[in-house]
C-alpha cells in the first residue's frame, strides 16, 4: 500500500492557519475514495500512516455523519454523502433536472437504456440514467464510477476537453478497478477519432455483447458539460429495433436539445451546427 504524503506547506502562514482535525478527515475520505472494499481501522490506519487512535474519533464522526459506513466485515467506506452534496450545486442540478424527461425519451426512442456521465474529481460519475422500455435492460447504477481512459463516455469528455481541461483531468485521473490503460499516443489518436466523427463508440470493454455509443452535451460557452450514453444491445430475435446507426441520430437530437436547455449556443463550426439548424427549423 501506498502511503499519501500530507501536501507541503508554502508559507509560514500556511501552518499559522491550518486545521489539524480537518485535514485528517479529509485524509480518510480521499484514501476511502480510491478503494471501493473499504479498509478496516487497522489498514486505514496503515495507509494514513497515522495510530488508530490518532484517527479513531475523526472515524467515529464522520460515520455519525453519514459520510462513511462500515459493513458486516468491519470495513469502512464512503457513503453516497458526498455525491448528493456535490449535485446540490446549481449547474449541476440543472443539468441533472434538465436531463432526467430527454433520457427518459432517449430510452423510449431508441429501447435501450442510457445514462448521464459527469467528469468530477479525477472520475467519470454516473449522476442520472434511465432503463430501457424492453423486459430487459442493461444499465449503469446512479452514482457509480466509470474509467475516464477506457470507455466512450470519458472518451468524449476529454476529446471535447480544450486541451488545458484535458491535461488537468489526465493529470488528476484516478483510475478505477479494472480500468485499461492506453498508452498516451494510442489515447490521443482515440480522442482524435471521436472529435472528428462527434461521438464515440466502442464494444463495452466490461461487459461482452454491449457497444456503447456517447456523445457530448455542451452548455455555456460551448463547453463540454457531460456524456450521454446508450449501452446498445443488438436483439438476435428478429423483433426490429432501432440499430446503431438510428441510435446515434436519436441521440444527436437529445444531447443538441439538453446542450441548449443550459445555455449552450451552436456556432457554425461547432460540432452540432447541422442537427440545431434542423431542430431550429
Amino acid at each position: 500500500m501506498t502511503t499519501p504524503t500530507p501536501a507541503k506547506k508554502t508559507a509560514s502562514a500556511d501552518a499559522r492557519y491550518s486545521a489539524p482535525a480537518l485535514d485528517k478527515g479529509l485524509d480518510i475520505l480521499e484514501v476511502l475514495s480510491k478503494t471501493p472494499q473499504g479498509y478496516t481501522l487497522n489498514e486505514l490506519s496503515h495507509v494514513l500512516g497515522r495510530s488508530v487512535n490518532e484517527i479513531f474519533r475523526m472515524v467515529s464522526t464522520l460515520h455519525q455523519r453519514g459520510y462513511i459506513h462500515i459493513n458486516d466485515r468491519d470495513r469502512y467506506a464512503l457513503t453516497l454523502k458526498l455525491f448528493t452534496l456535490a449535485h446540490e450545486q446549481e449547474p449541476i442540478k440543472s443539468l441533472i433536472k434538465e436531463s432526467l424527461p430527454l433520457l427518459a425519451e432517449l430510452s423510449e426512442r431508441s429501447m435501450q437504456s442510457s445514462h448521464l456521465a459527469l467528469y468530477q474529481n479525477g472520475r467519470v460519475m454516473i449522476t442520472a440514467q434511465n432503463d430501457s422500455p424492453e423486459r430487459w435492460s442493461f444499465g449503469l447504477k446512479t452514482g457509480a464510477q466509470i474509467g475516464l481512459t477506457d470507455t466512450s463516455s470519458g472518451h468524449v469528455l476529454l476529446a471535447f476537453a480544450d486541451d488545458t481541461a484535458r491535461a488537468r483531468m489526465l493529470n488528476h485521473h484516478i483510475k478505477i478497478d479494472g480500468e485499461i490503460a492506453h498508452e498516451p499516443e494510442a489515447l490521443a489518436d482515440i480522442l482524435r477519432t471521436v472529435r472528428q466523427q462527434g461521438y464515440a463508440t466502442m464494444p463495452s470493454i466490461q461487459i461482452q455483447g454491449v457497444t456503447n455509443i456517447a456523445m457530448p452535451v455542451f452548455g455555456v460557452a460551448g463547453k463540454i458539460h457531460a456524456a450521454i450514453n446508450v449501452p446498445h444491445i443488438a436483439r438476435i430475435d428478429g423483433l426490429r429495433r432501432p440499430n446503431a446507426e438510428q441510435i446515434i441520430t436519436i441521440l444527436r437530437d437529445i444531447t443538441l436539445r439538453l446542450g441548449l436547455r443550459i445555455g449552450y449556443i451552436p456556432t457554425v463550426d461547432s460540432p452540432q451546427a447541422d442537427t440545431a439548424s434542423a431542430t431550429n427549423d
